[in-house]
């Protein structure tokens, strides 16, 4: 299970610091037009934060796996892990928190004009 771990973290750096943005779902397909509309470093960022919690989490059930001899403890934090993690991921990285304001819809009318 470490190895997943390894792959999360090694994931989640390539996204954040080697701007590998094309393993990002989604994103990869998105027109130039589109991608101008997102906040990719700050959806990279959560992809590190998310992809390291996940990893943190599998190795310390590898470690409780170690500690108690139950082998059922790191199958157990692998599934907490991906249950936890993945519905982060989906709901945050499509929140409006990454979304740049549309040039019209952002500026309020004025009443009077």
């Amino acid at each position: 299970m470490i190895a997943v771990a390894f792959l999360f973290v090694t994931l989640g750096a390539l996204i954040k610091y080697g701007k590998m943005y094309f393993l990002i779902s989604g994103y990869n397909t998105m027109s130039a037009l589109e991608k101008a509309k997102y906040d990719i470093k700050g959806i990279a960022n959560l992809f590190w934060q998310a992809m390291l919690g996940m990893a943190l989490i599998i190795a310390l059930g590898t470690l409780l796996k170690f500690l108690f001899g139950e082998e059922k403890l790191e199958m157990y934090a692998l599934i907490l892990a991906v249950v936890l993690g993945v519905p982060y991921l989906l709901v945050m990285s499509n929140s409006k928190r990454f979304k740049h304001p549309q040039e019209g819809l952002s500026k309020k009318k004025d009443p009077e004009n």
